[in-house]
């Protein structure tokens, strides 16, 4: 067993700052001076409550959520919020347009890798007769046709004039493809906001960038959701930022051919109830606030953008010059990788076998790829540190040399 903290590139869960972690593990005794552990203590408790709504303010100012949206903590993760979303902003739609065909109310989603495509599968078993359709899938301009190895061009893009919702993610994390930071419309690789017809509700996955740097347009999604378990804490809280129009009486849409939608994953009671209609995840949620304040002190998203930006470029320098030897093979088109995510093949027979057990001598941790894709994957989540990165980098470069017998020029 290592006596110190080794490299955590894992996919997630993953690595927490050790400030973190030992406010944390103080917590577990005693909570803010209450004499009771942060796993003991009542959620109804003054002292707790107070917590939460401190910890969504945080959310709040340090990504400029508007008065016009709620910030909730939900549980089930990501895969929830497949459900979630359907379930509500269905019934939001049979609310507003009580008289439309189910046939005509649809939700429409991108597809550009694999967790959209799970989230469009989870749509098309609960729209009970609403129409589930792809706006545009990047496996059609992928060079074997099936891949995710980029993001669908702007052109491809085919939005209804209606929708209950238009749904993308934001940043994949198995195939390492992500959106641009920005709005541009100019921007090849941003989502294309632009297009948007007028008044289409958006939503939008970030479990994987969420904190790591400023979302565009944010305000004028109707609902952004990210697992806490990339970049602010243990698996098992959600933040949820949804729009307030967005929050409807679900049990209402029953009236007008709707479906019960559980309690569990109704926006309604969560936004109500300051998130706790029943126990939140405590001590999800208090690491979560610890790490939200750390990130105050250190400059919030902006900090992080940059940290992110420098981090994933030296990355993918060593990357494309192992690419350039023959050793490496990049897994996405150049411009659409991931910040977070940078996934990469190893060529050669036995290499990535090599490549693993070098990583896993010298502490470099949770380099393999997603069973379902295989590889490699450096996960550059917000806690992942300079030094980290700086030895992976150095590895990289020591195995190609050490795969070619021949030196990388500075």
């Amino acid at each position: 067993m290592p006596e110190h903290r080794v490299a955590n590139f894992g996919a997630g869960p993953s690595a927490l700052p050790e400030p973190v972690l030992t406010a944390a593990a103080a917590a577990l005794l005693n909570f803010e001076g209450t004499g009771i552990g942060i796993a003991e203590i009542s959620h109804r408790s003054p002292e707790f409550h107070a917590y939460i709504q401190r910890t969504a303010a945080l959310v709040r100012s340090q990504l400029q959520v508007p008065a016009t949206h709620e910030v909730l903590f939900m549980q089930g993760g990501g895969t929830a919020q497949f459900s979630a979303v359907v379930l509500n902003m269905l019934a939001r739609h049979r609310l507003k347009y009580p008289a439309l065909k189910e046939e005509e109310r649809i939700a429409e989603y991108v597809i550009s890798g694999s967790w959209s495509k799970a989230a469009f599968g989870e749509a098309q078993r609960l729209a009970h007769g609403a129409s589930v359709r792809v706006a545009a899938d990047s496996r059609a301009h992928s060079k074997d046709g099936k891949s995710f190895d980029g993001l669908p061009p702007h052109s491809s893009y085919t939005f209804s004039q209606n929708p209950a919702f238009i749904y993308y993610c934001e940043n994949e994390t198995v195939s390492g493809t992500q959106f641009s930071g920005t709005a541009s419309p100019s921007d090849p690789h941003s989502f294309p906001y632009h297009l948007l017809p007028a008044g289409a509700p958006l939503v939008a996955d970030y479990s994987s960038s969420f904190m790591s740097r400023p979302i565009p347009r944010l305000g004028d999604h109707a609902i952004i959701y990210a697992g806490a378990q990339k970049n602010l804490g243990p698996a098992g809280v959600s933040i949820v930022i949804v729009r307030k129009d967005c929050i409807v009486d679900v049990d209402a849409s029953l009236k007008v051919g709707g479906y019960p939608v559980p309690v569990s994953l109704t926006y309604a009671p969560y936004a109500k109830q300051d998130s706790m209609p029943n126990t939140p995840s405590v001590l999800a949620v208090f690491i979560v606030g610890l790490v939200l304040a750390r990130n105050e002190e250190l400059g919030g998203v902006g900090y992080y953008e940059a940290l992110n930006r420098g981090k994933a470029g030296r990355v993918y320098g060593a990357l494309r010059a192992g690419e350039e030897r023959g050793v490496f093979e990049g897994k996405v088109r150049e411009g659409q990788g991931s910040w977070m995510n940078v996934t990469f093949g190893i060529l050669g027979e036995g290499a990535e076998k090599r490549f693993v057990v070098g990583a896993e001598e010298r502490g470099l941790k949770g380099l393999k790829g997603h069973r379902s894709v295989g590889g490699m994957r450096a996960s550059l989540y917000n806690a992942v540190t300079d030094e980290w990165v700086d030895q992976l980098v150095a590895y990289m470069r020591e195995f190609v040399e050490s795969e070619t017998k021949k030196p990388i020029e500075a």
